[in-house]
């Protein structure tokens, strides 16, 4: 049996925590704290070091899988959860007021990351707001050299993770 490392991170409400309790087999471990601020009118709790979950493969093979924070108040988490990961997921939440500069925060913070490890894309709460398109979103990884698949999903939809986790095996099994 093989362990691999897979991160979600994305900003806070994007459905982090969420999409990992889809999946777990185990209840997720988390690390939710009150939300201060103008951030307690969206969401009354966050993310404070991190979220953890499991999944068994239909080969054997168990996916760790770590949530970090949203809030860049405590991405000095972000370095610690990254280290050894296989695979990366970024979530975005397209409600929120300025989704592609979310994006823009997290692909420039781990772009090391991204150039080295399969990652993937998936916007959130798309039936809230309306948001940038899909197209938008490829046009500005285009425009940062990046590639990534773009998935659109509901973090609470099992199904929807699934998916994101199906194509960074496949993204594995190419490199």
């Amino acid at each position: 049996m093989k362990e691999i490392k897979l991160v979600f991170t994305g900003s806070m409400g994007a459905g982090k925590t969420t999409a990992i309790s889809a999946i777990s087999e185990i209840p997720v471990i988390n690390t939710d704290v009150r939300t201060i601020g103008e951030d307690s009118q969206r969401k009354k709790t966050t993310t404070a070091a991190m979220d953890y979950g499991e999944l068994t493969l239909d080969d054997g093979n168990k996916l760790r899988l770590y949530g970090t924070p949203g809030q860049e108040r405590f991405q000095y988490m972000w370095p610690i959860l990254i280290k050894g990961a296989l695979g990366l997921i970024i979530l975005v939440d397209d409600a929120n007021s300025h989704p592609l500069k979310d994006l823009e925060l997290f692909i420039n913070y781990f772009r090391d990351h991204i150039n080295n490890i399969p990652t993937v894309v998936g916007i959130t709460r798309r039936d809230l707001e309306q948001g940038p398109n899909i197209q938008e979103y490829h046009d500005y990884l285009h425009k940062e050299g990046l590639q990534l698949p773009i998935f659109s999903i509901d973090a609470r939809q099992r199904e929807n993770t699934i998916l994101m986790i199906q194509a960074l095996t496949a993204m594995v099994e190419f490199n």
